[in-house]
């Protein structure tokens, strides 16, 4: 069963038992200076509810749309989560770092000599995940970054091979220096 426009606006908080039955009394005055031929009926209570009505609608089709962002936001970083910790690979207990910047701050993660250079080649990524960094392959940081940008620390462009007619190609530039 349907309920009456003052009983909606009552559940919905809108207005107050006083102010509900205030406008039946000036309704029920206006319907006996209608029938009179005194005044025009006003519309202005009508209006009002209708207007009313419109806002709480706007409202909550407002909350309904932050609510999504907030699901959308999670589940994006559930699946980051999720393809961080299928594709790392594993922490390695070695001498040897690779150097790399991160908020303007130096930091360092053991490698060999494969992942250097697979790190400075492009082959590889360095993530920030769960207080810590990790490395991933370039499909995986790539994926990562379509999700959020902010959670890659390092990706290296990929180098190509140095070209034929280049004269200083015997002449290799190391881009990692053992100190």
């Amino acid at each position: 069963m349907s309920l009456s426009l003052r009983d909606q606006l009552l559940k919905a908080g809108l207005v107050n038992e006083k102010q509900a039955k205030q406008a039946e009394r000036q309704k029920k005055k206006q319907q006996k200076m209608v029938n009179k031929g005194q005044a025009e009926a006003d519309d202005s209570t009508r209006q009002a509810a209708a207007r009313a009505l419109a806002e709480k609608a706007a409202k909550d089709q407002e909350l309904n749309r932050q609510q999504q962002e907030k699901a959308e936001q999670k589940a994006r970083k559930a699946q980051i989560k999720q393809l961080i910790e299928s594709c790392r690979l594993p922490k390695l207990d070695s001498d040897d770092y690779y150097n790399f910047v991160d908020q303007k701050k130096v930091k360092r993660i053991a490698v060999n000599e494969l992942m250097r250079n697979k790190l400075s080649s492009g082959s590889l990524a360095i993530v920030s995940h769960g207080g810590g960094y990790e490395v991933i392959p370039r499909d995986a940081a790539l994926k990562i970054q379509e999700r959020d940008a902010s959670r890659i620390v390092l990706l290296s462009e990929r180098t190509e091979a140095p070209e034929e007619d280049d004269p200083y190609a015997a002449y290799q530039v190391p881009d990692d220096l053992m100190w």
